[in-house]
């Protein structure tokens, strides 16, 4: 296991930044107000690997802009072997890794006529997200990716897309949808919209030579109604298949399907103190099947070696020998005048098996004036309400808490439960843990 702690807390270093949300990002669908904010620090960070402890000089900028619609962020992570001095080897031995120095760089918000983004995808969705769900790019801390995101609405028919790693052929998404009544003038039919959804990974072991690709294919149907400024409501369906071979088996073809039926409903602004929506649908999923095949954990199920076996995402839609029935609900928005930002997910099926998934994103800048506070949390293979919030492999998490030392001061601690690769495209994962403590200058404008 590789563990990282930072024992001094980090020091000043610049200027200019953004808000707290884009920090963590957590997929709760805003960046912070227009100008800027620098975060930056110095400390100590001592790195245990493969049996042997190193001690490093950490230096880091994450300097943060926003401008209208524009936004851009970096993450510039430097550690000097304070022992045998230079700049960490591990963290520079490739061109790939300073295209990583940019984190994003994006146009617009998700549900704007345009919207893209380069660099992390912190919650890539297509969709109602039954094929491609708050997909990261950023599962392993120390293995970002450089993807993009392009949405484009024409009013009559739009687009969505999700490149995971335009490095080489990770995920691959697009949807495409089309407003057929757009054009005539009645009320709810008028956003009546029907769409189309192709996903793949067509070689989730870097391995030319197997034939372990997959992709699921769907189409989709939304009925927007009610559309006000207070509230609104949509019912849609959905229906994907699963087309591939086992990378087990490499001659065992999957072929597998489902579908689902959900409404969607928004409070938004109401008195100023809540603006809100929730979703539940109910699922029906057929044998060699998974809804949200494409989710938060795909970076690490795709493909990694444990215990040396080889195991793969699509391996385990083998084990899904039976057709089941589910539940998926979400809850997103602001509480208390925006001054508690949060986004809940929960699925489960009706007669399967540690087949619970949890992700939680939530963050309270401002709700108490000395403290800020952020925190996201991925949870997978959920049997028992005790299983919830216990760390471990199958969680993803950060927790960090924050005093205002100054209006524009602030003393942080992140805790921080991820992975790791033990070598660079060895696909052998280990749990990692991180504590970062820092002083963290933050100067709107």
């Amino acid at each position: 296991m590789k563990r990282i702690y930072l024992w001094v807390v980090w020091l000043l270093l610049g200027v200019t930044g953004i808000g707290y949300s884009q920090y963590y990002d957590g997929g709760l669908g805003h960046y912070g107000e227009e100008g800027g904010r620098f975060m930056g620090g110095l400390g100590f960070a001592s790195i245990s690997e493969d049996g042997r402890t190193r001690n490093y000089l950490s230096i880091a900028f994450r300097p943060e802009l926003s401008f209208g619609k524009i936004g851009v962020g970096l993450n510039i992570n430097l550690l000097y072997d304070i022992e045998g001095g230079g700049i960490r080897a591990q963290d520079w031995d490739s061109s790939y890794d300073y295209l990583r120095l940019l984190r994003y760089l994006r146009y617009g918000r998700k549900m704007d006529k345009t919207y893209a983004r380069i660099g992390t995808l912190d919650a890539a969705r297509l969709g109602h997200g039954f094929i491609v769900n708050y997909f990261t790019n950023e599962a392993s801390y120390d293995n970002r990716k450089i993807g993009l995101e392009l949405d484009l609405d024409f009013g009559e028919y739009g687009f969505e897309s999700a490149v995971s790693n335009l490095g080489r052929s990770d995920l691959l998404g697009l949807r495409i949808y089309l407003r057929p009544m757009y054009t005539l003038d009645i009320p709810v039919l008028k956003n009546f919209a029907m769409g189309a959804t192709y996903a793949a990974d067509l070689d989730p072991d870097v391995n030319a030579g197997s034939d372990d690709g997959i992709s699921v294919i769907g189409g989709d149907l939304e009925l927007p109604l009610v559309r006000t400024s207070v509230f609104t409501t949509m019912l849609y369906f959905d229906y994907a298949h699963i087309r591939g071979y086992s990378s087990v088996e490499h001659r065992t073809r999957i072929f597998g399907a489902g579908k689902a039926l959900g409404i969607q409903a928004g409070v938004g602004n109401l008195l100023g103190m809540m603006e809100i929506s929730a979703r539940i649908e109910r699922r029906w999923l057929g044998k060699e099947f998974i809804a949200s095949y494409f989710d938060p954990f795909y970076d690490i199920d795709r493909f990694r070696i444990v215990s040396g076996d080889t195991l793969h995402k699509a391996d385990a839609l083998l084990g899904v020998t039976e057709e089941t029935k589910g539940i998926f609900g979400e809850l997103y928005g602001g509480l208390l005048g925006n001054k508690v930002r949060l986004l809940g997910m929960m699925s489960r099926l009706d007669s399967q098996p540690h087949s619970g998934r949890l992700h939680l994103a939530a963050e309270a800048p401002d709700l108490i004036p000395v403290l800020a506070a952020h925190m996201t949390y991925d949870k997978g293979y959920i049997e028992k309400l005790g299983d919830l919030f216990t760390l471990d492999e199958r969680s993803v998490a950060r927790l960090g808490l924050g005093y205002k030392l100054k209006p524009y001061l602030i003393a942080y601690v992140d805790y921080i439960w991820t992975y790791a690769e033990t070598k660079e495209g060895s696909h052998i994962y280990r749990q990692q843990q991180r504590i970062e403590p820092k002083l963290v200058f933050s100067y709107n404008f």
